[in-house]
């Protein structure tokens, strides 16, 4: 099973139909442009989504190192908050650094940043392809470390009815099923899944109290796609996705919640003028309860209510230049807005009382023009690929404030936030050059900014006993970075790549230590991030295998503080991923996945440690039936003690063995 190639061994590109041809509907996407492998982008494909141990896409998005959360747990065992996704060992803090699309709409919280990683089921993928680095070119704002892009599985890849039931570990259960029948010239497809479970214990036997408790979760969520015919090279693309999610972490009552409700609308052309038209409608929730770490745990805040919104837009339009060049023009946009309502309580006095009520919230809106081209000079026979493009994007934070009101006295405070807009202008550019068959040779420097978050500039938290402040004051951050890497295809089915990097970070938005149990959100100036990145990928009849290491040395600049030259947090020097698969046609099939994740540091000071970790994955299939498959998965199979968060010798762990044991169904 091949887990990870080179982006221009798989990229999808439909047939290009004339007016007359038949109507062909793919569910997909423009083709991919000439250019996008001098970025050096890794996908995983299908098959691999298909046959995980997990089943979650944060740990098949593992397979590429590099990847990472803000901390080791995956979304059954982390609170949605931390759900950050970034690569490129930039690290330091829980907001997306990477910028996650599904099919062309960003998928993160328009109020935290996070990914709602929950609600996006492995199964209901095609692709995914992830782009380290790369600038933020034709995607929109926010891919200061890269981009990953997931694709909805196309028409030939969803059977007409499937459901598989698996049963796990501590009473886990999941569920899922999907239908997708043909209607006139196109198609609509439902899904859903629901999966709980009693959970681990996230808290060291010697840690753990009376109110200690495992991290129980349940989450649903059920996805609507309908693809229909406008004419032979055009379609329209409809999606709707609801979700939520609900977890219990390391205190009984501390309970956790996250829910949303998507919808988006494609337009795909593919005639002489190609288009890509979209346009996309977020609504999320998330509420959270802190539950005081001192006897006798009870309640310190309530995290009642953030509704947020998330509304925008893009249209790309592909003119036709001529065989030689594909040109990319268009504009985006992107409207954020978000509340939080929050209760503090007095947890050292029985009564529990309820002693401020707070209210803070604002919105960021950003405006974008982009154009790009990719050149296939003719004179050199497709050997050389340019592509270059540059954006312009006005940006505005407004509305913000925070107001508190005493519970007992009902004096209130309030506070308002000053406005601020600006423009921001990024580029990007590369080159891409087959010296044969087996080598081809790239490079590519890119720019791109982020902006902070809602949560980052207007809404405080605390993970017992540290306080971490928000800062409405903060800057976007802003990278600049080259990389330069060579692809060989030394013999059929193999491939391998080598990419050296340089990033840096200007502003970088990092949680900076003020007092022993205070930090605050903060621009520090500047992450660099440098490293080398392997990939290799091999197929030899039924054998398959994958393999992926990251090696980076990141650290911040920060002159006359103490921060200056240590790693951010978060971050580890090496991280590595290898599957080896047997996968016969029609016959039993088993993968194994091993994962390394090298020391890092929780706090910005590099005072606590989370040690390196080794952890061995397996799945074995065996049809019993011409549709019918047993299925045991194995997570962790070693039961490696992977510490996800250390906050002065306070300690939180990952998943320890888990064993499945279901059946998959596909008509």
């Amino acid at each position: 099973m091949m887990l990870a190639a080179p982006a221009a061994a798989v990229a999808q590109t439909p047939d290009d139909a004339p007016e007359s041809a038949a109507i062909v509907v793919t569910g997909a996407g423009l083709p991919l442009p000439p250019g996008t492998p001098a970025y050096g982008s890794v996908v995983i494909p299908r098959e691999r989504l298909m046959d995980s141990a997990s089943g979650r896409i944060e740990n098949l998005l593992g397979d590429v190192a590099g990847f990472q959360q803000f901390r080791r747990s995956d979304s059954r065992s982390s609170n949605p908050s931390n759900q950050g996704a970034t690569l490129r060992a930039l690290g330091g803090n829980a907001s997306s650094r990477t910028l996650v699309l599904l099919d062309g709409v960003p998928v993160a919280d328009p109020f935290f940043g996070y990914i709602p990683f929950s609600a996006l089921v492995p199964d209901r993928l095609s692709v995914v392809r992830v782009t380290r680095g790369g600038g933020i070119g034709a995607f929109g704002a926010g891919a200061v470390a890269g981009t990953i892009e997931l694709a909805s599985a196309t028409r030939d890849q969803l059977p007409g009815l499937s459901a598989s039931a698996f049963y796990g570990s501590r009473d886990a259960t999941e569920l899922s099923a999907g239908l997708t029948q043909d209607l006139g010239g196109g198609y609509v497809s439902v899904s859903g899944r629901w999966d709980r479970g009693d959970g681990f214990q996230t808290t060291p036997e010697d840690q753990r109290v009376a109110a200690t408790v495992p991290a129980a979760y349940d989450g649903w969520s059920t996805n609507l796609r309908a693809v229909a015919p406008l004419s032979a090279t055009s379609e329209l693309q409809v999606r709707a996705t609801l979700f939520e999610d609900r977890r219990t972490l390391r205190f009984a009552g501390a309970d956790s919640m996250s829910q949303g409700q998507d919808a988006s609308i494609r337009y795909i052309s593919r005639g002489a003028w190609q288009i890509d038209a979209l346009a996309y409608l977020q609504a999320r929730n998330f509420s959270n309860i802190v539950i005081s770490s001192n006897a006798p745990f009870r309640k310190s805040l309530d995290q009642r209510n953030t509704p947020s919104t998330g509304i925008g837009g893009k249209i790309e339009l592909r003119p036709p230049v001529g065989a030689a060049h594909l040109l990319r023009l268009g504009v985006d946009t992107r409207f954020a807005t978000g509340d939080m309502y929050e209760d503090a309580y007095n947890a050292n006095v029985a009564a529990n009382p309820r002693t401020f009520l707070r209210h803070a919230g604002g919105e960021q809106w950003t405006r974008g023009l982009f154009f790009e081209d990719d050149w296939t000079p003719e004179a050199l026979g497709g050997k050389l690929v340019l592509t270059g493009g540059a954006r312009a994007d006005r940006w505005s934070i407004r509305g913000g404030f925070y107001d508190q009101v005493n519970a007992a006295t009902g004096a209130a405070t309030e506070t308002r936030f000053a406005d601020r807009s600006d423009w921001a202008f990024s580029g990007r550019a590369g080159l891409l050059y087959h010296a044969s068959t087996a080598v081809a040779v790239r490079a590519s420097a890119y720019s791109g900014f982020r902006l902070p978050t809602l949560n980052e500039l207007y809404r405080p938290f605390v993970v017992f006993p540290i306080t971490t402040q928000a800062n409405d004051r903060l800057n976007p951050e802003k990278l600049k970075g080259a990389e330069a890497g060579i692809d060989l295809t030394p013999a059929p089915g193999v491939t391998l790549s080598a990419t050296g990097f340089y990033n840096r970070l200007d502003d970088a938005i990092a949680n900076v230590t003020l007092t022993a149990t205070t930090r605050r959100r903060q621009n520090v100036q500047r992450i660099v991030a440098k490293g080398i990145e392997l990939t290799a990928a091999a197929r030899m009849g039924d054998v398959s295998l994958s393999a992926s290491y990251a090696y980076s040395d990141s650290s911040v600049r920060a002159p006359g503080t103490a921060l200056d030259g240590m790693r951010p947090a978060q971050v580890p020097r090496h991280m590595a991923s290898a599957t080896l698969g047997y996968a016969p046609v029609n016959g039993p099939s088993l993968s194994g996945t091993v994962r390394y994740v090298g020391r890092q540091y929780e706090d910005d000071l590099q005072s606590d440690v989370l040690p390196d970790a080794l952890t061995v994955d397996a799945v074995a299939r065996l049809p019993v039936g011409r549709s019918v498959s047993l299925v045991a998965r194995g997570e962790n199979l070693f039961d490696e003690r992977v510490v996800t968060r250390n906050a002065g010798g306070s300690i939180d762990l990952g998943t320890p063995r888990t064993l499945w044991i279901g059946i998959s169904w596909r008509g």
